[in-house]
């Protein structure tokens, strides 16, 4: 069981968001983001965003912090990567 979160370093909506994923299944991740009462919508592809406040809650309820270097090296090594789809004209 692994649930990942990398600093919250990216800029939405005047705050600073951090991503929360799994190396394991997205059910896990699911699940744990249900108990910290994540928003589904804030689901995306094979992360979550979080505040910078749930991020430290993440930490405090498990959650492992890693760069987000290594959050994508081990989402991609444990086949749960989604990468972005490209649209008919090749951008994303």
């Amino acid at each position: 069981m692994a649930v990942l979160v990398d600093p919250a370093i990216w800029p939405r909506h005047g705050r600073r968001f951090a991503h929360l994923a799994s190396d394991t299944s997205f059910e896990e991740l699911h699940a744990f983001a249900a108990a910290m009462g994540v928003p589904p919508r804030e689901f995306h592809r094979d992360h979550y965003d979080v505040t910078d406040e749930l991020r430290l809650a993440a930490v405090e309820a498990g959650a492992h912090p890693i760069t987000t270097r290594e959050l994508v090296a081990r989402l991609r090594a444990s086949g749960l990567r989604r990468p972005r789809r490209r649209t008919a004209t090749g951008s994303r």
